[in-house]
């Protein structure tokens, strides 16, 4: 890995010109402030509610529990307090907060090439062409077709499969002549690196042919205008080497598909402009539905391996190392036609987390490495915390169950205080979603949801089931966690992409042991400290009803239930102007331009 001397430029500015350093820095340690005052503040408040009858030893690990899982909430909370602010309260909040933005505005011709890569594995080869080519046909009705080629980089390791990629690409090819020569298909057979390999592979092919790729996952789709806005920020920009959309949940008939993108939507709404306004140039890198700059990114994002084996979560150790190397990476915090499919069932989202997990947890070894920014440092640990704090909050589960037996007398227990320390940290944890639903509100844009009602609904519905999801899935995970150090290991494969029947076997498997645990807290609060139950519920329920609730949430028939009624629709779905279960293949080379 080899890092590009520092310009004079970038000692006053960041890399690309766009920000004062100095600017940039003041805000972090606002930041900094603000995460050590919240979570300082509920640190001492903890800790006076657990002391007043004296610590105990349920007390202390309590307590140590709570400081190791607050600070991903903490974070959180002040971020989306910041986005709302910018985004709503702030006459020029998105440009303080993405200063690149207004390079949008001018739709010059793109004087450099580009390519769209979209890596594949043991995929739905007609699904994921017929995502990319409806993309080309989009592109190939502006003025700036000429720019872009579609690039298939398969990894597929199935024979039957790979034919049908090679089908596919050759069926896209004569359906759109006039686009056949910018169309091409690599299948790979050694995957080395699997898609960090294939991508790093095509660059070092193509580094004199494209300017920068935009990188998609088989899941993603984006509309021509999102593209287009990424290419000319970037020619804009020079020295902005890796771009990240806001990529949001396509519309589904997935019932659990569309509670978890109408959640995550929101809870990305403000997060991700209050994280853009201090996180500046080591903005995050997600993977896909990103520009990247390639020359840079061959020169310097060569990723190392780890007693021999590949790195799994390589794209923020790309951003880290794109930024190292003085090239800045910036998140767009607009919802702009970006879009992903999010997993149809809560079996395959637990599997994606398990996935997630296990790649990041590699960065322990990589955090330190030698040159990164002191930002880039976090977002490597940040990603780590992500999954530690969950153990961490099973413990604190299982400690508040045990706190009835600890011999504490119960009139020296500030009732009162621990309540509202309770629901002053539930909204806390809450606030990317709160302060997205809000934004939602504050800009009236209700109607683009179907409407007041509908949305409000959608809004309770969803917080309800976030419960449920994150406390059966932070459980499984949990375990797995504690696993990993004893070899446990988890491959990554395809993935099931469409709303189906779960059977009762497949819903229970994963999320059994997490109902065991959750009945013995509750046969404990029931023997120790009934009027607590309440309070446990939203912790403790999602694992005691994991089970129904993955195979209920699964059944196509409550998906179109919920699809014909409204609930969790995005706006696209609600404007008919993209629609999952509608085809993504055009009928014809004369409909693929209307």
């Amino acid at each position: 890995m080899r890092h590009s001397p520092m310009t004079a430029i970038e000692t006053t500015t960041t890399p690309a010109g766009l920000q004062s350093q100095a600017r940039v820095t003041h805000r972090r340690w606002i930041v900094l402030a603000l995460n050590l005052v919240v979570y300082g503040g509920l640190a001492i408040w903890l800790a006076r509610i657990l002391s007043a009858g004296g610590w105990s030893l349920v007390d202390a690990i309590f307590f140590v529990c709570f400081l190791v899982a607050a600070p991903w909430a903490v974070l959180g909370f002040v971020n989306a307090a910041l986005g709302l602010w910018l985004l709503r309260f702030s006459r020029d909040g998105l440009d303080r907060a993405a200063p690149f933005v207004a390079a949008d505005e001018v739709a010059a011709p793109l004087a450099r090439n580009y390519a769209l890569i979209m890596t594949i594995r043991n995929e739905d080869a007609a699904r994921a062409v017929g995502r990319l080519m409806r993309m080309e046909a989009e592109l190939s009705a502006t003025a700036d077709m000429e720019r872009f080629s579609y690039h298939l980089l398969s990894d597929t390791s199935d024979e039957a499969i790979a034919a049908a990629e090679e089908r596919e690409v050759a069926s896209w090819r004569t359906a759109r002549p006039e686009a056949a020569a910018r169309v091409h298909y690599r299948r790979r057979l050694d995957n080395a690196g699997f898609k960090a390999g294939n991508v790093r592979e095509f660059c070092a092919r193509c580094a004199e042919d494209y300017e920068a790729i935009i990188v998609l996952d088989a899941d993603s789709y984006m509309r021509a205008d999102a593209v287009l806005q990424l290419a000319r920020i970037a020619e804009a920009y020079p020295k902005i080497g890796i771009l990240q959309s806001l990529v949001v949940g396509a519309p589904s008939r997935s019932a659990f598909a569309r509670l978890f993108q109408f959640g995550m939507r929101a809870g990305m709404r403000s997060y991700t402009a209050g994280a853009a306004w201090w996180t500046a140039d080591c903005g995050p890198f997600w993977g896909h539905n990103a520009l990247v700059r390639i020359r840079p990114f061959l020169a310097h994002c060569d990723l190392p391996t780890l007693r021999g084996r590949p790195i799994l979560s390589h794209d923020q150790l790309e951003a880290a190392l794109m930024r190292a190397a003085g090239h800045e990476v910036r998140v767009l915090p607009v919802e702009r036609g970006s879009f992903e499919e999010n997993p149809p069932d809560m079996v395959e989202f637990s599997n994606r987390d398990l996935r997630w997990c296990q790649g990041n947890m590699q960065y322990w070894r990589l955090v330190g490495l030698p040159g990164l920014m002191p930002v880039s440092r976090f977002q490597l640990a940040w990603a780590i915390s992500m999954f530690i704090g969950l153990p961490a909050s099973q413990i604190m589960l299982l400690a508040a169950a045990t706190k009835p037996f600890d011999g504490e007398p119960l009139a020296a227990f500030p009732t009162a205080s621990a309540i509202t320390f309770y629901f002053v940290y539930l909204a806390i944890a809450l606030a990317p979603k709160l302060a997205g639903y809000a934004d939602v509100l504050l800009g009236r844009e209700a109607s683009r949801y179907g409407g007041a009602a509908r949305f409000s609904a959608g809004v309770v519905l969803e917080l309800c089931a976030s419960y449920l999801l994150s406390a059966a899935t932070a459980f499984r995970t949990s375990l797995f966690l504690m696993g990993l150090p004893f070899g446990r290991d988890l491959s990554w494969g395809s993935q099931q992409r469409d709303a189906h029947e779960l059977s009762w076997s497949a819903a229970a498997a994963p999320f059994w042991p997490g109902m065991l645990f959750a009945a013995a807290l509750m046969a404990m609060l029931v023997a120790g400290a009934p009027a607590a139950i309440p309070y446990a519920l939203p912790f403790v329920a999602g694992m005691f009803l994991a089970i129904p609730f993955a195979k209920f949430t699964a059944a196509p028939g409550l998906g179109a239930v919920m699809a014909d009624a409204g609930l969790c629709a995005t706006p696209e779905e609600v404007s008919r102007s993209l629609s999952t279960h509608e085809s993504v293949r055009p009928a014809s080379p004369a409909a693929a331009s209307d």
